[in-house]
């Protein structure tokens, strides 16, 4: 397998770092701290590129927040690193690194990547299920225990040795890492893909070691269709023990097995059945009582109006005509929320 080298050059660039304070920057710029860097980014980037050139860079200890998640008010800590240096250093090595691991990235893993989103893996699964009825006769879907959390430090910078030939990158990448106590932080930009680069043998051997046709991964998600359920629980066995020795990882013990025209599919917000697409439950009251409140308000603010987009977002890839008729068009016009949106975006530019 081809390793890459000779990164590190390209990461200290000073036009690299100067790009990776703007594209850090994004979204922040009414903020002080920010507002002081970009008054001034050539200094700052010559800065930071003597930081990482004579390895005097070290991580801030990040800020971290305790947030409950989803409908269903899942705990989770998120890391928040300090602007500068440390997400601007984040910046600089993803810019570079970037194109090379989305290379190595096994086609249905979708978490986190750039056009691989919700609705690129749930294209997948209808796909599956309408053109392969014989293979996708069984579904199984599992996840990984505290993944982020219970990620192996060591065995993670062994994997980034195998594809990067480059000392001083394994420096930097081994730093940010060290720098968090256990696991990968949920919150660093470096972490989504790093995460998503521990897998990365997993994929290849559920693929092409146990030949499972239908796999889609959404970050710890796994889904697998098969049509025998004695090999699928056979797979299941191997995928865990795969997990247990060779990534020091654990599955939840509450996994699901079912027959797929017994049940939908019930992955990733949405409830997939041969044929059309459902919102799950909880997402279809969680858009209703937003909507209305929203309504009630009188006035669309450009938080509700980017809210009430990425609502159309999932029901337009749904088969939910009937309740954007009845619960949506009533009340909120989509129209309306994207001229609040353009307009903003014209004022920012």
């Amino acid at each position: 397998m081809k390793r890459y080298k000779d990164i590190y050059s390209k990461i200290t660039d000073l036009n690299n770092i100067e790009l990776a304070i703007f594209k850090a920057s994004k979204g922040k710029t009414k903020r002080s701290n920010v507002k002081k860097i970009l008054e001034r980014p050539e200094y700052y980037a010559f800065e930071l590129r003597e930081m990482l050139i004579n390895k005097t860079y070290k991580p801030s200890k990040s800020n971290d927040v305790k947030i409950y998640d989803g409908a269903r008010k899942k705990e989770r800590i998120i890391s928040k690193p300090r602007f500068y240096p440390d997400q601007c250093v984040h910046w600089a090595i993803m810019l570079q690194i970037e194109p090379l691991l989305h290379k190595r990235m096994y086609h249905w893993c979708c978490a986190s990547i750039k056009n691989r989103g919700i609705h690129y893996a749930g294209k997948k699964v209808k796909k599956s299920l309408i053109n392969d009825k014989f293979h996708t006769k069984y579904c199984v879907q599992m996840d990984v225990h505290h993944f982020y959390q219970s990620i192996n430090q060591d065995i993670l910078i062994k994997t980034l040795e195998r594809i990067f030939k480059d000392k001083d990158l394994i420096w930097l990448l081994s730093e940010i890492i060290k720098s968090y106590d256990e696991g990968l932080p949920i919150g660093f930009y470096t972490s989504q893909w790093l995460a998503n680069l521990y897998l990365l043998e997993l994929d290849n051997y559920i693929k092409h070691e146990l030949k499972i046709k239908h796999y889609i991964r959404y970050m710890d998600d796994i889904l697998m269709f098969g049509s025998n359920k004695r090999k699928l629980h056979k797979a299941m066995k191997y995928i865990e023990e795969y997990l247990n020795t060779k990534l020091d990882l654990k599955l939840k013990p509450n996994y699901q097995l079912y027959l797929t025209d017994s049940r939908p599919v019930d992955f990733l917000g949405y409830r997939f059945c041969r044929g059309y697409t459902t919102l799950r439950s909880s997402n279809f009251l969680r858009i209703k009582r937003r909507i209305k409140k929203i309504y009630k308000k009188g006035e669309i603010s450009l938080h509700d109006a980017y809210s009430v987009i990425s609502y159309n977002g999932w029901v337009v890839h749904s088969n939910c005509y009937t309740f954007f008729n009845k619960y949506i068009k009533p009340y909120i016009s989509i129209e309306d929320c994207k001229n609040i949106i353009r307009n903003e975006n014209r004022r920012m530019a």
